[in-house]
């Protein structure tokens, strides 16, 4: 099975966990890709969808499917999204695709998030894949100053600007023991809308494309 199959397996999967009637949060990227087109199988079930990305917006939109404005809807049921690493206590480096802001805002208002990964993704010590930050972009070289000094050494996403019109500084070099309070302090530097760790709202629920299928871990 290839990579690019083991992800369609984690993707279809994550079916089992949309809710009928109701409205479903959709996450970013080439996995997540995959749960949209099995979404489009039974949009007819579904109010419909908020979207963590331009991107998955015009997907979902290309299928038929209704996507809401966050600020319109007040809860979701479900959360489906990737991550770039995700170690055993379901944390999470996320942002490799630029989408982290509305990834997080999305997280925040659903009651369960379900990670949809391929087993590459799946580590010990979060931070072999660089740790995105989307920073405001006047305030790009303080951020990298004080990136630093925790220790990372952070690069200029250059040519990426978010959806928010935002940069993203990539910090490379960080062996992240701790996740819950590096974003905490990430988080509090002046001039970053936030960090691509996924630890304070980790996932609930992790499914992983392997060689034998999907592996549902609750």
């Amino acid at each position: 099975m290839t990579q690019d199959e083991m992800k369609k397996a984690a993707g279809w999967a994550a079916l089992n966990y949309v809710e009928k009637g109701g409205i479903v949060g959709v996450g970013t990227g080439s996995t997540v890709n995959h749960f949209i087109d099995a979404l489009g199988t039974i949009k007819d079930e579904i109010k419909g969808a908020v979207s963590s990305s331009v991107a998955s917006t015009e997907k979902l939109e290309a299928l038929g499917i209704p996507v809401f404005d966050c600020n319109d809807v007040e809860k979701l049921n479900v959360y489906v999204d990737g991550a770039d690493e995700i170690n055993a206590s379901r944390d999470m480096i996320k942002g490799g695709g630029a989408a982290l802001t509305r990834e997080k805002i999305v997280a925040a208002i659903s009651d369960k998030f379900v990670c949809i990964v391929d087993d590459t993704k799946a580590v010990d010590v979060l931070g072999q894949f660089p740790l995105p930050v989307e920073v405001i972009p006047m305030a790009r070289e303080q951020v990298a100053r004080e990136l630093k000094k925790l220790g990372g050494n952070p690069v200029y996403r250059e040519g990426v600007v978010t959806d928010n019109g935002c940069d993203i500084l990539d910090v490379h070099g960080l062996a992240i023991t701790d996740p819950k309070a590096l974003e905490i302090t990430i988080n509090a530097i002046v001039g970053v809308v936030t960090v691509g760790l996924f630890a304070a709202r980790g996932a609930d629920v992790v499914i992983t494309g392997t060689p034998e299928g999907a592996k549902i871990e609750e």
